[in-house]
């Protein structure tokens, strides 16, 4: 490789690439899946998401992801500072926070919600209809944030390794 062309950082690549997939899969659930399950009946809508939320639950390379980013991302930070990349370095740790940001609100928003909509009665279609309001918005509201969050990680991942890279070719 050329000098200006250094191997890429195997954890800011890992941390990059998983930010850009957490920030996929919210953004699919703004953009794509709430949406169309806004047209849904009560019943449906709880149904769907019940499934949908036991998938992610059961699946051991979700959790990986959704932990592993977060690591990824602290470890690339640590690297680039060792490597005295100071505003790569910056930038690393500033995704770190967004997306530990992302981690808090599924913990303390998206993660309960989830719990009493799979724990809601949902017999009578009066019963569905209240699981459904009082999980709807404020998941949705929540998914916002970890969106947001997920894509400014992104952000300022892509920018460190620029920075990565030009401060390598000085």
């Amino acid at each position: 490789m050329s000098p200006t062309s250094p191997r890429p950082d195997p954890a800011l690549l890992a941390a990059t690439v998983g930010t850009g997939l957490m920030a996929g899969l919210y953004l699919a659930f703004d953009v794509g899946v709430m949406p169309a399950l806004a047209r849904r009946e009560d019943e449906r809508f709880v149904s769907t998401m019940r499934r949908a939320n036991d998938a992610l639950d059961d699946s051991a390379s979700f959790g990986a992801l959704f932990l592993g980013v977060f690591v990824a991302t602290g470890v690339a930070a640590r690297r680039l500072r060792r490597t005295e990349r100071g505003e790569a370095a910056r930038r690393a740790r500033a995704a770190a926070v967004l997306y530990g940001l992302s981690i808090a609100v599924t913990l303390g928003a998206s993660l309960p919600l989830n719990r009493r909509l799979r724990n809601a009665p949902v017999a009578t279609s009066a019963a569905a209809t209240a699981a459904r309001t009082a999980y709807e918005r404020p998941w949705r509201t929540a998914n916002a944030v970890r969106t947001a969050a997920c894509l400014g990680a992104l952000a300022l991942l892509g920018d460190a390794a620029r920075r990565r890279t030009v401060a390598r070719a000085r």
